[in-house]
């Protein structure tokens, strides 16, 4: 089983494929690392040799940032946004949409689930 930048890449899907599965790098990066690197892009990841998963390895330390440092970075910089308290920042801080998207009746993903309307409550009626 492969294993490239702390993740177990999925062994019966072909090398472009699977490569989407580290965080950071999507279909068009996957091809031009495989390409980079001189492995053949339509292989199964199950047929590649030790040299191959070698330098596909050192391709993607080379090319940048993935998975924990990705994420660290992007962390921060949300972190950041709401530290200078700008709008996006407190968007960020509100679970509310960031880029501009209307929030009257959209955004569901973002708000969540819908609270609905709470019921008055009956006041309990004097017991005799």
């Amino acid at each position: 089983m492969a294993r490239i930048a702390g993740v177990d890449l999925p062994p019966q899907k072909r090398i472009w494929v699977g490569l989407t599965s580290i965080y950071g790098i999507g279909q068009p990066r996957a091809r031009s690392l495989c390409t980079k690197a001189e492995v053949e892009y339509t292989k199964k990841i199950k047929d590649l040799t030790e040299e191959e998963i070698n330098r596909l390895r050192q391709a993607i330390e080379s090319e940048g940032r993935v998975e924990g440092d990705l994420r660290k970075e992007v962390q921060m910089n949300i972190r950041r946004l709401i530290e200078i308290q700008c709008y996006r920042g407190l968007r960020h801080r509100r679970n509310l949409p960031v880029r501009g998207q209307r929030t009257h009746t959209n955004a569901r993903t973002r708000k969540g689930p819908r609270k609905g309307a709470v019921a008055a409550k009956k006041k309990v009626a004097a017991r005799k």
